[in-house]
């Protein structure tokens, strides 16, 4: 199953009807270029409390069998961002793929620190490249095109062959005000139209959601104001990768004379790596961790990794009063500066029962009457916005459940984009000379980590 010179297919691995994992192929005249590598977290129950896979490896990653049967034809790997559902199997899966890596200076450390883990890091070919900048991978060019998102550094990718063009969103919002990092240009997107793209490969996480995202600067004013009126200890639970996110939080610390203490291993860590980078203003914000619980409750401001009531994380391990080095008490309170993921309802719950019984004020997006949490994916407006830029002839939704494949062809179709591929992993999505969809051609499926090394699932 080789693509021929008039080919150019887009197969997914992962991450087309469903979110996460994301391993996308796209082949061309005898070769192949992966986009993403990610990982996804199982998760133990459904929004019912049902057990969904039982004894199931944590995290787990798409099966890439069908490339590494053919890795003489893999010319290269691109990262388009940091988020673990794009990067988190690169230090697992590398050794079958074996093939040079390309993405950005902050996503290129943020891949080291995981290769040194795992005894990689002098085997990998990583190479770092600019906003903007080309690069002639075999017989693909690729340009890379800045967005917004939630982590510093995402990028869309321009690929062109002889065959076909084709523009790959990765993750994005349209943000005015992302806080770290350059705004959106509207101009960048509409020198597209000028090149005839043939298809969009298009994010579809947020299509169900009417509107235009909230901007990352949107949210200091909410976050203030809590912050302002709590009398003891604030806690605001977020995603560890948002470092937007966290220099609002910094700023409003400095704001308020509180000191600011990093609770988890990924916070603390992509701190390091922003600033390693040079993405972090202020070099001396935070403190030990091990210093938190001697200073006097009104002068703190903790962020903290668990907003999705994962077991082992720091707002859990407060909520149960295991944490070594500081404890939750009465009248403090914890904010939720993040969205509850499908999947997740029943752990979220449970830990917020758990936080009131300790009389923690608890502060989420529903009991909030000003903005404390803004999505890193496109609402339906953003979608229309780009499509009607771009003007591509195709649109092939990812990156989402079939619900939101659909809802991303049907703001496409109004967009007036002649043709929408609607499809899953393991499908070939024919974009070259002869376009449509071979359904099912590949048989895809997951791998789980344990201790000894990737099992099938």
């Amino acid at each position: 199953m080789t693509p021929d010179q008039d080919d150019l297919w887009f197969l997914p691995l992962g991450g087309t009807g469903e979110i996460g994992m994301n391993m996308n192929l796209y082949g061309h005249d005898g070769q192949w270029l992966m986009v993403d590598c990610g990982v996804i977290f199982n998760k133990e129950t459904d929004v019912d409390g049902e057990l969904l896979f039982k004894n199931a490896p944590h995290v787990q990653m798409a099966d890439p069998q069908f490339i590494v049967d053919r890795k003489q034809q893999l010319q290269g790997l691109i990262i388009t961002h940091a988020h673990e559902d794009h990067i988190g199997a690169v230090p697992y899966l590398w050794e079958r793929l074996q093939c040079p890596v390309y993405t950005t200076a902050f996503t290129a450390e943020v891949l080291r620190r995981k290769l040194v883990e795992v005894g990689l890091s002098d085997k990998v070919e990583v190479n770092i490249v600019a906003a903007n900048s080309e690069q002639q991978i075999g017989k693909f060019n690729v340009k890379w095109l800045a967005l917004t998102h939630s982590i510093p550094e995402p990028f869309a990718l321009l690929i062109s062959t002889e065959a076909a063009k084709v523009f790959h969103t990765a993750d994005w919002k349209l943000d005015p005000k992302p806080v770290l990092g350059p705004a959106y240009k509207a101009n960048d997107y509409e020198k597209l139209a000028e090149l005839n793209i043939d298809a969009m490969v298009c994010d579809s996480t947020n299509a169900t959601v009417q509107g235009w995202s909230d901007s990352e600067a949107s949210l200091y004013k909410g976050l203030k104001t809590h912050v302002e009126n709590a009398k003891g200890r604030v806690l605001i639970a977020c995603f560890g990768s948002n470092l937007a996110r966290l220099n609002t939080i910094a700023r409003i610390a400095s704001e308020t004379n509180r000191h600011l203490g990093l609770l988890g291993r990924s916070l603390i860590n992509m701190m390091s790596v922003a600033k390693t980078v040079g993405l972090w203003p202020d070099q001396e914000t935070d403190i030990d961790p091990a210093h938190l619980g001697y200073l006097p409750a009104h002068t703190v401001l903790i962020v903290a990794t668990g907003s999705q009531g994962e077991p082992k994380t720091a707002l859990n391990r407060l909520s149960m009063n295991s944490f070594r080095d500081v404890q939750l008490e009465s009248g403090d309170t914890v904010i939720f500066s993040s969205k509850v993921i499908p999947g997740n309802e029943v752990a979220i719950e449970a830990l917020v029962e758990r936080l009131k019984a300790m009389n923690v004020i608890v502060i989420n997006d529903d009991n909030s009457a000003l903005k404390i949490h803004a999505s890193g994916h496109p609402a339906s407006d953003e979608l229309k916005a780009m499509y009607q830029w771009v003007r591509p002839k195709y649109a092939v939704p990812v990156h989402g459940e079939f619900q939101h494949l659909k809802a991303n062809a049907e703001i496409a179709k109004a967009s007036d984009v002649p043709y929408q591929l609607i499809g899953t992993n393991g499908d070939i999505f024919c974009l070259g000379a002869l376009k449509g969809i071979r359904r099912g051609v590949v048989k895809t499926g997951r791998l789980g980590l344990v201790k000894k090394g990737l099992v099938n699932i």
